[in-house]
């Protein structure tokens, strides 16, 4: 009864989202007082029931209940708790489910906590949320349904793709809905304020927490899938502009352009119209990152294999969803009033070339995604756009980017004179010269990009921390230190990338025990193979004995893993982290006559990539807890006044 009365709560749950969207639609066209105080509470309970629905689905994989579809297809009873636990989403249908338990929750708690915009317009939020959710819904129960039992039940499973068998799948996919998910909160308050010509100052207040929230979640979890990727491909690399990969990289642009823009609106009363498309962008792109990796079109690692028929589905709702949205903005972007002015020389045109920048960026990732895919619709040719288009293109826009994100928060709002930024940024260009002249007299040559990814490294971590100077640091609000440490984070991110890039050190040879191979700092010796076994595999495990100069010596232990269920073969990388880099090495086959494939790489700080990553989304809550504070005390005085 656990599948049936999953699929039943499900099946209330889209109900009341129906009827969500009928009363917010009946509020708009009559102010019917009665359906706008019964919105809220349709819209909590249709959360609960659906978090009720994907708990039973959670509790059907832990059995591993092999009489539901589902669970025989990606499970197995001997598999770990833990990947029996995050299989639940490791799979279409789970996934999808989770995507919808987030979307229904996070409307509950604009239901609950709202409370800053006008109630007229959190009804037209509510019921674009209801419209979004209402199409999911359907996905769900005609579609991909989750709870479809099996007659006779399945002597065993499946199993899991053993790609996805890793700690990394209970974290990376939650954290990246999450992020997809908030913006399509963000996207409900434009409809919503589109709706009832309410965009201003209030709107974006009420916005800014739900988009700066997405954008926390979405660079956690991309980081996450970065790192994830590192270490359980076995290539070596920690991005590799990947078709699904960038599904996940685009809605993050979007968002750091939405939570800038977003922000000038609440304090400046600026880039309304702006804003506004913003919001649909983001949302556009969350919904197509959702569409390439559930459609089929694409070959992946990432991407799930499904049936076509549903990419048509979740097709037709992006060009419901988006062409309507839209088509709304065009009818209404006319009665948005212009906001406060701006001279380009202010904290306002800085914010504005780092829209610009980033969406050139956005367009240049979303082409080089796309193109492949249309040209093979078109004419059946395969084409593969990888990292040498990404990398010649984007790569310098990044870097402009950068600079002028360095820049920006040096700025005054409204108006600043060219004599007293050229003061305020003395600091910071001269710490770059000095990394410049670093890196001429300490180094040998390295590539281009690389160099000014350093340089640029340098001036960006003294930039960041300017907002501090001359400040009483116990006043300071605590939404300035957020930026700083974000700042600060790129800085940290970039130097990472520019030195695994420009200094990075590869080893591959075919081994035999005895033998000892220099990388980087370290001398590494190949003892030979051994077999082990798992709790559902069998490995090839090579024993390596490190030493970095006169240290103590230590063993790693690449692995080359066999499951049975599915048939799979996978890399286990062994990595030892230094303070100044890893040695990533990795174990390939045997050729018969005792030789084994060994990859080794030298990469140093290249941990600064995930350290930078995990500061830039601490930046971003110490912001978001900053400004839901300042929020509250400003509400709070208000109700007494």
């Amino acid at each position: 009864m656990i599948a049936e009365a999953g699929l039943a709560a499900l099946w209330l749950a889209a109900a009341l989202c129906g009827l969500q969207l009928v009363f917010g639609v009946m509020a708009l066209r009559s102010d019917s007082s009665g359906a706008v105080s019964a919105i809220r509470p349709v819209a909590i309970v249709q959360g609960l029931l659906t978090m009720f629905s994907f708990a039973m689905l959670v509790w059907l994989f832990m059995r591993t209940d092999l009489s539901v579809e589902l669970v025989a297809a990606n499970s197995h009873s001997a598999k770990p708790w833990l990947y029996k636990f995050s299989g639940t989403w490791g799979n279409h249908e789970g996934s999808m489910l989770l995507w919808v338990a987030i979307l229904a929750l996070s409307g509950s708690l604009v239901a609950m906590f709202e409370s800053r915009l006008k109630e007229r317009t959190l009804t037209a939020t509510l019921a674009a949320q209801a419209a979004i959710g209402l199409g999911f819904y359907a996905f769900l129960i005609f579609a991909s349904n989750p709870f479809a039992r099996l007659s006779p039940a399945a002597p065993e499973g499946r199993g899991l793709n053993p790609l996805l068998q890793d700690p990394g799948l209970a974290f990376h996919p939650p954290t990246l809905y999450v992020g997809y998910v908030g913006l399509s909160i963000a996207f409900s308050f434009a409809v919503g304020a589109l709706l009832t010509r309410d965009v201003g100052p209030t709107f974006a207040r009420a916005m800014r927490p739900w988009v700066l929230a997405s954008w926390i979640f979405l660079t956690i979890g991309i980081a996450a899938g970065s790192y994830w990727a590192y270490y359980e491909l076995g290539w070596g690399g920690w991005w590799f502009w990947d078709p699904v990969e960038n599904a996940s990289l685009m809605p993050w642009l979007a968002a750091t352009a939405l939570l800038h823009s977003v922000t000038v609106l609440a304090t400046r009363d600026a880039l309304r119209a702006w804003t506004i498309m913003l919001a649909v962008v983001a949302f556009s792109m969350s919904m197509l990152g959702t569409f390439l990796v559930r459609s089929g079109v694409l070959t992946s690692v990432h991407a799930f294999a499904v049936d076509p028929q549903r990419g048509t589905f979740i097709l037709g709702l992006l060009i419901l969803y988006i062409g309507g949205a839209l088509a709304l903005y065009a009818m209404r972007v006319g009665t948005v009033r212009e906001g406060a002015q701006f001279e380009f020389m202010s904290r306002e045109g800085a914010l504005v070339a780092n829209n610009l920048l980033l969406t050139a960026i956005l367009g240049i990732v979303l082409i080089g995604t796309l193109y492949p895919l249309g040209v093979e619709a078109v004419t059946g040719e395969q084409l593969s756009v990888g990292p040498p288009y990404f990398n010649a293109t984007a790569g310098p826009l990044a870097l402009l980017l950068v600079a002028a994100m360095a820049v920006g928060p040096l700025l005054r709002w409204r108006r600043d004179r060219w004599r007293n930024v050229m003061g305020r940024i003395s600091l910071p260009v001269l710490i770059a010269a000095l990394a410049l002249m670093a890196l001429v007299l300490l180094t040998s040559p390295i590539g281009i990009l690389p160099m000014l990814g350093l340089i640029l490294a340098a001036g960006v971590a003294a930039a960041s921390i300017a907002p501090l100077w001359k400040r009483n640091l116990r006043r300071t609000p605590l939404f300035i230190y957020g930026m700083v440490v974000a700042h600060l984070g790129i800085a940290v991110s970039m130097a990472g990338m520019a030195f695994e890039s420009a200094f990075s050190e590869e080893v591959l040879v075919a081994a035999t025990p005895g033998e000892t191979h220099e990388v980087g700092p370290y001398s590494v010796t190949f003892d030979g193979t051994r077999p082990v076994a798992g709790p559902n595999w069998t490995a090839v495990e090579g024993g390596l004995t490190v030493q970095r100069g006169d240290g103590e010596a230590f063993v790693l232990a690449p692995q080359s893993r066999m499951f049975s269920s599915p048939q799979t073969e996978t890399n286990e990388a062994a990595i030892r982290t230094a303070w100044n880099g890893q040695l990533y090495t990795v174990i390939g086959s045997s050729d018969g006559a005792g030789r084994s494939q060994l990859r080794l790489w030298w990469k140093p700080f290249v941990t600064l990539i995930w350290l930078g990553a995990l500061l830039i989304a601490l930046g971003g809550l110490l912001s978001l807890i900053g400004r839901v504070r300042r929020e509250r005390r400003t509400m709070e005085r208000e109700a007494w006044a």
